[in-house]
């Protein structure tokens, strides 16, 4: 039996509440399952690791992950903190740490639930969004000089290297390679930022040749926004860099009908490192311990890390217990207009997936 060993880290707020239901939902599966287990170590860096210590996570906190298979990560970030500590110091230092740099977030619209693209039909909306996560506009590169006098000035630098823009164009046009449509869209800003994004879309170019079967296009940032609501057919695959992607997958997120169903997974693709997989929604510290918050998130990306361990089979029974339970819109949280518990969902899908299993080995019988 093939034991895998994951890492958890509920982080902030929320993300103390659905990861361990993330984690339970792994445990279900592999009590059904018997072919595989996995074995848990929870860390509890965040918000109250850093009031304790001053720091999110410890300096030696990536060697502690090191050795695991994956990293189901909850939130960072906390309302008596600032944003760029908690970001920094432990989402951005394991991604960068490990050069986790392509963030993948796929978004459709799942059974039962409303979204609010009234003219979408359900198949319209089924999108990958490939995000450039290791430089770019969150590359880190900057200062603040002269702090506090009238002649302040601060500065956030977009490093773009070839090397990067490269990888990350690679990856996106292999993905849509694999999908039914082989259609990419390259989002840019070119016409404004005329170095990087230039580069940017030259290697797009050179990339593009690599794979003739991919039907590609470019579409500028702030065009892409419009053409997500007003022609959500014409888009499947979409690559962007950093900050444009980390806007555009938010938004295609809330027109699936809510941030708290969206996943991502952080991924090293030359696997040297282990990959990190959560939800996006944040740490919602507004409706924290409510037993209010939305877990399907979190189980979309349970479903990622099990396709990044090569366990298809086990993500796809996953991913239909997470869409029969959406279909039934009396298991619907509060962001779905429901009033369904994070406890409720988590026990229907846990439910599910025992179920499921006993039917699949009597009918194997």
């Amino acid at each position: 039996m093939k034991t895998y060993r994951i890492a958890t880290i509920p982080g902030d707020g929320i993300g103390k509440e659905v990861v361990p239901a993330g984690q339970q939902v792994l445990e279900a599966l592999a009590k059904a399952n018997k072919t595989f287990a996995f074995e848990f170590e929870d860390f509890d860096w965040g918000g109250d690791y850093y009031r304790k210590t001053g720091v999110m996570m410890p300096e030696d906190g990536l060697d502690a992950l090191r050795d695991k298979d994956a990293i189901l990560f909850g939130s960072a970030g906390d309302p008596d903190i600032p944003d760029h500590i908690t970001l920094w110091g432990l989402r951005l230092k394991i991604c960068q740490g490990f050069d986790q740099y392509a963030n993948v977030r796929p978004t459709r619209i799942l059974p039962g639930i409303d979204a609010p693209l009234k003219r979408c039909k359900q198949e319209d909306l089924n999108w990958v969004i490939v995000r450039e996560n290791s430089e770019g506009e969150y590359s880190g590169v900057g200062g603040r000089v002269h702090q506090g006098h009238p002649i302040e000035a601060a500065m956030d630098v977009s490093i773009m290297t070839r090397a990067g823009v490269k990888r990350i164009m690679r990856f996106a046009f292999r993905l849509a390679q694999s999908r039914p449509r082989k259609l990419l869209t390259v989002i840019t800003k070119s016409n404004a930022q005329r170095h990087a994004m230039v580069m940017w879309d030259e290697i797009a170019v050179q990339v593009s040749k690599e794979f003739p079967d991919v039907t590609w296009d470019k579409e500028l940032v702030d065009a892409a926004t419009a053409r997500m609501i007003n022609r959500p057919a014409s888009l499947d695959t979409i690559v962007a860099t950093n900050l444009h992607a980390d806007i555009l997958s938010d938004l295609a997120a809330a027109l699936a009908g809510s941030l708290g169903i969206a996943p991502t997974g952080n991924i090293d693709p030359e696997r040297r490192y282990p990959s990190m997989f959560e939800p996006i929604h944040g740490s919602a510290f507004d409706i924290m311990g409510k037993g209010l918050a939305n877990p399907v998130g979190t189980f979309w990306s349970v479903v990622m890390l099990l396709e990044h361990l090569g366990e298809s089979d086990a993500a796809k029974r996953v991913m239909q217990a997470v869409e029969s339970v959406t279909a039934d819109t009396s298991l619907h949280t509060r962001d779905l207009g429901g009033t369904a518990t994070t406890a409720q969902v988590t026990a229907a899908v846990c439910a599910l997936l025992t179920k499921s299993e006993v039917s699949r080995n009597s009918i194997a019988a």
